[in-house]
């Protein structure tokens, strides 16, 4: 499928994709004699089966595009009851219904409705509800209960659901994993026999990490299937994927919630999706946003702050000065930065975040937020919300000591079921967020900073979730209620904020990992994470324009780390690689040392550096390109070379990367002519013709591309285009 009709079919669906717009003529319903519902809308065909598999293809004209296998063989059921299986054949069809389904989704849409009973024991009675709505005509909604209609009790151990068996593709599956899992591991993966990904939602990880993004896609060159769920609060579960010997690819989305169902009772499944699409995560990541604002999940606005180039102390690490910091102010005004940050461990203790008197003493951050104000630079401060020293353990080479806000409060705590202090890492046990005086406690850090201290914002770093809480002084209905309410304690810091500094920029980062969708609606920038290289970077600038809408400010993290090295065990970041971030739209960032070299000799501003930040620092401002509107118009691990789009101010921005000699296809021009150069290297290609211009290049690394349309009807399509 070539950038054009992609672009047509997504027009055809229009804001389905953007603003859930009603764009289909209607749905279809057709029952088979096979009791198979067929839903059919103009781009997407859903079949579901009486025994609840749901068969998913997408349309485009007459032509039909799926990756199911053709004929898949029987299932595992994914129910363990009292610990054994539950197999779908001893669910026998009672009820296939169609009706109206009105919602939040939409106010027009089809809803296909399955009952089922088991024969024998555990007698349980299986709910089945598929809903497609003329706004979102490209999904499928699934929802799934399960009842216990006899008279013993039972433990339901294990529940799946939207199970996926897809076929192999010829040229390859590229797939989206959403989880927050291990730090540095790629988010975006071409699928290989073997491979196995748990992919667990919610739940903190062993490694301290946890959170994520529901959602795992999966794409060829002609369409995708994506599934997640679209609760606007987070639940534990998960959404494994395996590949087969044959290059099968099984994903469902699993539970376990070990919950005892008496007599009566039922168990509600989150309401999951599946989703057809043309592109790749871009497309169901957008999706996704679409429908769960439609549930009142709204990113916030940022403020115009979040799109300026920023420089960062953690350069200088852990024991940064006051001196340091101010040190670097005269290159800073040179290269036109206008945000600073003060990062890790200028506190004593987590918990209490008062500064440490080795290094900040008495009023000295007061003054030197004082001083970065009078030079015409606003400033941000590192620290970690909910995290508190209990006296135990250590990180790096401080120990942990007991903090005032555990020592006064010990019950705030997160507790595991053998009663002691729940951690996560760096060894740290979490405050609550589910109780109403933890909220306050995150408010009343939040006023001392920004007002009593004069900050500009935050960094809220090693950002993720938080164990589930089984402290019995809180009296918590579920253990996962803290998990739930994690987005709650980021959303006192922002609102704080916001009331105290209008245009204060709240950034979070999820370190290493995809972010936690409970807290993005809490933050004015967003940010790349800690990303291991280039193609990181520009991979999750596209993730996060698609979470957080095309405008969004999105931080690409510090250049350095576009390129990482190691010495034994020691990292070194020596990346150089502003064009990633600049040509995907993000926000440019650097943690240079200057004119103090610190320990770290590879951050120091050398010369030659000098020069080439002076450079790109200066591109970056002159366009701006981060406030610009990303463009969905080239599919990674498909278009070669690697391709990104920017609308902004009437114009076309792209860029390209890897190592390319050949025929460039620059889409989603206006009619008419278009004058296209080089705008890093000034190289003139002359004049394209829209709707796609094609421009004969050869580059190692990148090209950066800015097209000018040069009729008036041109004009008035880029400037529609860069429209929100």
């Amino acid at each position: 499928m070539d950038g054009m009709n992609r672009r047509e079919w997504l027009e055809s669906v229009g804001a389905a994709f953007v603003a859930g717009q009603v764009t289909s003529s209607g749905i279809e319903v057709q029952q088979d004699r096979d009791r198979s519902t067929v839903v059919r809308t103009a781009v997407a065909e859903f079949r579901i089966l009486p025994s609840g598999r749901l068969g998913a293809c997408l349309l485009q004209g007459r032509r039909r595009f799926t990756l199911d296998e053709a004929a898949p063989p029987a299932r595992a059921s994914g129910l363990i009851v009292g610990g054994k299986e539950v197999p779908d054949g001893a669910f026998a069809p009672a009820d296939v219904k169609v009706l109206e389904a009105p919602g939040k989704l939409g106010a027009r849409g089809k809803r296909v409705e399955i009952r089922a009973r088991t024969n024998a024991a555990p007698r349980l009675e299986r709910t089945l509800a598929v809903e497609i709505y003329e706004d979102f005509p490209a999904v499928a909604v699934v929802t799934s209960a399960y009842k216990n209609v006899g008279t013993e009790e039972w433990t339901l151990d294990q529940v799946s659901a939207m199970e996926r068996r897809l076929a192999a593709a010829p040229g390859g599956i590229y797939s989206f994993h959403g989880s927050s899992g291990e730090w540095g591991k790629d988010d975006i993966v071409k699928l290989s026999k073997g491979f196995a990904r748990e992919n667990l939602m919610g739940a903190a990880t062993p490694r301290g990490q946890g959170g994520g993004v529901p959602v795992v896609a999966f794409w060829t060159g002609q369409s995708g299937q994506a599934i997640g769920h679209i609760e606007s609060l987070p639940f534990v579960c998960s959404f494994p994927v395996t590949v087969g010997p044959g290059g099968n690819i099984l994903a469902s989305m699993l539970l376990k919630p070990a919950r005892m169902l008496k007599p009566g009772d039922v168990f509600s499944l989150p309401r999951g999706f599946v989703a057809v699409f043309a592109g790749d995560f871009y497309a169901p990541l957008r999706l996704y946003a679409s429908m769960l604002q439609r549930e009142g999940w709204t990113p916030a606005k940022p403020s115009s702050g979040a799109y300026e180039a920023s420089w960062c102390g953690w350069g200088y690490e852990f024991d940064v000065t006051p001196a340091q910091m101010l040190g670097t102010v005269p290159k800073l005004k040179e290269f036109g930065i206008r945000w600073a940050t003060l990062d890790d461990r200028w506190f004593a203790t987590y918990g209490d975040w008062e500064p440490r008197p080795d290094t900040f003493p008495g009023d000295a951050i007061q003054k030197m937020v004082e001083q970065f104000h009078r030079q015409g630079i606003s400033i941000q401060i590192w620290w970690r919300a909910l995290a508190a020293e209990d006296g135990q353990g250590r990180y790096n080479r401080f120990q942990h000591k007991l903090s005032k806000v555990v020592a006064e409060h010990p019950d705030w705590l997160i507790l595991n079921r053998d009663g002691k202090d729940a951690k996560l890492s760096p060894n740290l046990p979490r405050l609550c967020p589910a109780l109403t005086e933890v909220k306050e406690y995150q408010r009343k850090v939040t006023v001392r900073f920004i007002r009593d201290w004069g900050f500009d914002g935050h960094k809220l770093d090693n950002a993720f979730t938080v164990p589930p809480c089984f402290n019995p002084r809180h009296q918590h209905r579920f253990p996962e209620d803290s998990i739930a309410a994690v987005g709650e304690a980021y959303r006192a810091v922002f609102d704080t904020t916001r009331a105290l500094k209008p245009q204060a920029v709240i950034q979070i980062c999820a370190c290493g990992t995809p972010p936690n969708y409970a807290w993005l609606p809490y933050l004015d920038q967003a940010v790349t994470g800690d990303p291991v290289g280039s193609r990181q970077v520009r991979l999750r600038i596209k993730m996060l324009k698609a979470l957080l809408g095309p405008e969004a400010a999105v931080y690409g993290d510090h250049v350095e780390l576009t390129e990482i090295r190691f010495r034994g065990d020691e990292e070194l970041d020596l990346g150089e690689d502003f064009a990633s971030t600049i040509g995907a739209g993000g926000v440019v960032g650097t943690k240079f040392v200057w004119p103090d070299p610190g320990r770290f000799k590879e951050a120091v501003l050398t010369p030659g550096k000098e020069a080439h930040w002076k450079e790109w620092i200066g591109i970056y401002n002159a366009r701006m390109l981060s406030r610009g509107t990303f463009l969905d118009l080239y599919r990674f691990g498909f278009d070669v070379p690697e391709g990104y789009a920017i609308a902004k101010d009437g114009k076309l921005y792209y860029a390209f990367f890897g190592s390319f000699k050949g025929v460039i296809e620059l889409r989603g021009l206006g009619p008419g002519k278009h004058h296209v150069v080089d705008y890093v290297d000034g190289k003139d290609f002359g004049t394209v013709s829209g709707p796609t211009g094609r421009i004969a290049a050869e580059f190692d690394r990148h090209l950066l591309l800015e097209a000018s349309p040069s009729a008036p009807g041109a004009t008035r399509i880029a400037r529609r285009l860069s429209k929100p």
